[in-house]
């Protein structure tokens, strides 16, 4: 009854926190709209943005640092991608691979059809052109990725190491690589701020369902180490 309950609170909260970002992407589209990004792309909350952007500036080596290190955390969906094919092989169904695990893989394909999703339809575009191509930039999605990815890797591990000593070698790396990503990316100048934003309100909103899924359809049922 607890799980259930854990549950339904993690769900109340995640739709909450995906209500909110669906709020937020439709004030950025009609709050202090003005022409003020690159070739005269227009702005939501244009006076924020344009300050920050300002304040900040732009620093194209803590773009492509931040871009590179994306990669770790692409590493971390291939990592639970190759322990639910082990598994796969060893127990020969599908069905029998662990549930939180098969939900992973389909919490990691939300986040992409996410970032495909805001690809094809921009919100906003860059204050900076990457290559002399203006690109869309709402939400950030490296700061999507990561911060959609690493929490993971924090609960898995802390659901299937019983090591405590192992536990923090790998969570406290990876809280400080996803908080210094958010921070990076920010400061990179290449994101208007409410990018930045969206990215964390919508990461967060993946994660809280994703774990409110495992409560309902996962826990309770035996977790193997491999």
């Amino acid at each position: 009854m607890r799980t259930k309950q854990k549950g339904q609170k993690l769900l109340i909260i995640g739709v909450f926190a995906l209500a909110v970002f669906l709020l937020w992407t439709l004030l950025i589209q009609t709050v202090d709209v003005r022409p003020v990004g690159q070739e005269g792309t227009e702005i939501g909350f244009a006076a924020l943005n344009t300050r920050f952007h300002e304040l900040t500036g732009v620093h194209m080596s803590i773009y492509h640092a931040t871009d590179l290190l994306e990669l770790l955390a692409i590493a971390v969906c291939v990592f639970f991608g190759g322990v639910g094919l082990v598994q796969l092989i060893k127990r020969k169904s599908l069905f029998k691979v662990d549930a939180d695990i098969l939900l992973l893989g389909g919490y990691y394909i939300v986040v992409i059809c996410c970032y495909l999703f805001f690809e094809k339809f921009p919100v906003n575009y860059r204050p900076v052109l990457i290559e002399g191509v203006l690109e869309a930039s709402y939400p950030s999605s490296t700061t999507l990725l990561v911060l959609s990815v690493m929490p993971t890797l924090v609960f898995q591990t802390n659901r299937r190491v019983k090591d405590a000593a192992w536990r923090i070698l790998v969570d406290v790396p990876a809280i400080l690589f996803a908080l210094f990503i958010l921070v990076a990316r920010t400061v990179a100048g290449v994101h208007w701020l409410t990018d930045i934003i969206g990215a964390i309100l919508l990461s967060a909103a993946l994660y809280l369902l994703y774990r409110a899924c495992v409560c309902f359809f996962a826990d309770g049922k035996n977790v193997s180490e491999n």
